[in-house]
């Protein structure tokens, strides 16, 4: 993710002064930012996202989480219910 945001910022021909102004952050923060440093907040990258115009993007992470509908699913609880009686031969009731 860093390299992307990284290319993203030289595609827009922004230089690190002007994303760390924009963003209130500082240079060395993102450095750590651009090379995908698991140390950093996510609220910076999403301050840097912001300064790119890419913050809508953040709507697309796990939209579509079919692993976790498929265990969702699994885990509601299900009525059970008594198997069905059959009629007995010569039974009119049934």
């Amino acid at each position: 993710m860093g390299q992307r945001l990284k290319d993203a910022r030289l595609r827009r021909r922004f230089s690190m002064e002007t994303v760390c102004a924009r963003a209130d952050i500082s240079r060395p923060t993102l450095y750590k930012v651009e090379k995908g440093d698991p140390s950093v907040a996510i609220g910076l990258y999403v301050q840097v996202l912001r300064v790119l115009g890419l913050v809508e993007d953040l709507s697309s992470i796990a939209r579509e989480d079919l692993l976790g509908r498929r265990l969702q699913d699994e885990s509601l609880y299900q009525r059970k219910r008594a198997p069905r009686k059959k009629p007995l031969p010569g039974d009119s009731n049934g």
